[in-house]
């Protein structure tokens, strides 16, 4: 007589999934904003648009690259989907949308009910503190796709902006002034480079203390990407916001173009903030060309706002209310891409 074979003897444990699901119901609902109208576990999220007279909805779908390497080598999974949170809110946000709700999907060889309640909790915090609604995604139990231990994780996010307010660039010319808001490190790009210059060529663990860094190297690779909204709502509702880039892959180099009106370029002013300490350790270790180096990395600005010159003392006065730093670090000119001076 043959064996009976079940599903947990295929590698889906489907206890362990109810476990996960209970864990991120209870964390979901706690993002619930009124306009939600189902429950986690529904067959599809449910949501109620209100408050607008000519909406545009925004959508955006990212992950969080291989800074998931990082939380697999430490064990903290605490912070990686608040990570990709914020990520997806800067993403929409530079077009002036409101973040209204958030989708996610957690893929895993064997699943541990425990690890992923760990992961929902950042994407729940994450949620919260930019005041969107956590109201689906999916866990994936696939054995045999992932190594033992590892994830994969990924976001979708849906926002909203009036039709007349949406931020497109178009408005942007020559002259005007870029202000950069400081990143807090690598956010969540370039650490196929950074893991593979820390760990291999320069031999350091996790653990590293590196004076420099004023902590470890997983400390560091590990600070959270973080969220811009509140200053971008601030400027776009003053009229005072002509566009905005998030700095992620690619770097100034590639992210500010994609804003700018055909036939404009911008100057960077090298010197014009002070450039993080992690990026500096990087390009010592790897020797890396300038221009790899800037393409790869944000320097330490992770978004770059557009504004007239007529408008930058008031720019100025809005961010400080926020108490929010700033660095005046170019110009847009006439020409095409990117220049550093």
């Amino acid at each position: 007589m043959p064996k009976r074979i079940t599903y947990k003897k295929a590698g889906v444990n489907i206890d362990e999934a109810d476990r996960a699901v209970a864990s991120i119901r209870t964390l979901a609902r706690r993002t619930f904003t009124k306009n939600v109208l189902t429950d986690i576990g529904s067959f599809g999220g449910g949501f109620r648009l209100t408050g607008y007279r000519d909406p545009v909805l925004v959508s955006s779908a990212d992950g969080v690259g291989t800074k998931l390497k990082l939380a697999f080598l430490t064990g903290i999974h605490s912070t990686i989907g608040e990570d990709l949170v914020n990520h997806c809110v800067n993403d929409i946000a530079v077009q002036g949308c409101v973040p209204l709700f958030f989708l996610d999907y957690f893929a895993v060889g064997k699943l541990d009910a425990r690890i992923a309640a760990q992961v929902v909790s950042g994407i729940a915090r994450g949620c919260r503190s930019n005041g969107c609604a956590l109201i689906g995604g999916e866990t994936a139990e696939m054995p045999g796709l992932y190594a033992a231990g590892e994830y994969d994780l990924a976001g979708f996010i849906v926002g909203a902006v009036e039709r007349k307010q949406m931020l497109t660039g178009e408005s942007i010319k020559s002259g005007d002034l870029l202000l950069g808001l400081p990143s807090t490190g690598l956010h969540t790009n370039g650490y196929s480079l950074a893991r593979k210059l820390l760990f291999e060529v320069a031999g350091h663990h996790a653990g590293t203390q590196v004076e420099e860094l004023g902590g470890s190297i997983a400390e560091e690779l590990l600070k959270i990407h973080r969220s811009y909204l509140a200053p971008l709502r601030a400027l776009h509702n003053a009229g005072l916001l002509k566009g905005a880039a998030h700095i992620t892959g690619g770097g100034i180099t590639g992210n500010t173009p994609r804003i700018l009106p055909k036939g404009l370029g911008v100057r960077i002013k090298t010197g014009s903030w002070p450039i993080l300490p992690i990026f500096e350790i990087l390009r010592k270790i790897g020797r890396i060309p300038e221009h790899d180096w800037r393409r790869t990395f944000n320097l330490g600005i992770g978004m770059i706002l557009v504004v007239s010159p007529r408008k930058l003392k008031e720019a100025g006065r809005v961010l400080g209310s926020l108490r929010e730093s700033f660095y005046l670090i170019g110009e847009v000119i006439r020409g095409r891409g990117v220049t550093y001076k």
